[in-house]
């Protein structure tokens, strides 16, 4: 079984939306794109020079038109992002000139994708996917970049929907910009008790 990865930057109020850049996803009247740059420094850049190497990856449709518009121009600053396999979850779409663009429809396609064979499965932005995930128990591991500012509004890693988890911390620190590292892995049941008992 392949896992599934779910790489997000986020605020401490969990918005992921536009994270990237003004003009990435104004959707819903948002004005504060392009929020994570100010946080940028050389471990960040390490960070996402790890998390960056040759993966397939399962994305949304609007991520994946994103990412179609800009990385076949832009590969040498994400090698092998041509070559790698793109999922794309999508009842509208059918088909892309990107290469190595495959198509699903639904939660028993990603299954299927998640119990295949091969290497794992990165999800980058795709908000609407990663609920859709969370919601069937489908994110094997969070590989999160928590910045230190609240936005109030936009998309939300966490939202309506999102099934009760268990993780646990796989790795931990923080880059001098004040953005923590926060690896997790899927980890059972939640379990409850008494604190002091």
């Amino acid at each position: 079984m392949r896992r599934i990865i779910v790489i997000s930057m986020i605020t401490l109020d969990g918005v992921l939306q536009a994270a990237g850049g003004p003009k990435e996803d104004s959707s819903g009247g948002f004005r504060y794109g392009g929020w994570s740059a100010p946080y940028s420094d050389e471990v960040l850049g390490r960070v996402m020079q790890e998390q960056m190497k040759p993966a397939d990856l399962l994305l949304g449709r609007r991520t994946f038109e994103i990412f179609a518009s800009f990385w076949p121009k832009h590969a040498d600053s994400w090698p092998g992002i041509n070559d790698v396999t793109k999922c794309v979850v999508s009842r509208t779409m059918k088909k892309s000139d990107w290469k190595n663009s495959v198509f699903l429809r639904n939660v028993a396609d990603i299954r299927k994708l998640r119990n295949s064979k091969g290497a794992d499965i990165q999800v980058w932005g795709s908000s609407k996917l990663i609920q859709l995930l969370l919601k069937n128990d489908l994110v094997d591991e969070l590989r999160l970049q928590i910045h230190p500012l609240t936005l109030g509004k936009g998309k939300k890693l966490f939202d309506v929907g999102t099934r009760p988890a268990a993780f646990a911390l796989t790795e931990s620190f923080a880059t001098p910009s004040g953005v923590i590292i926060a690896n997790y892995r899927r980890a059972g049941e939640v379990t409850t008790g008494t604190i002091g008992s």
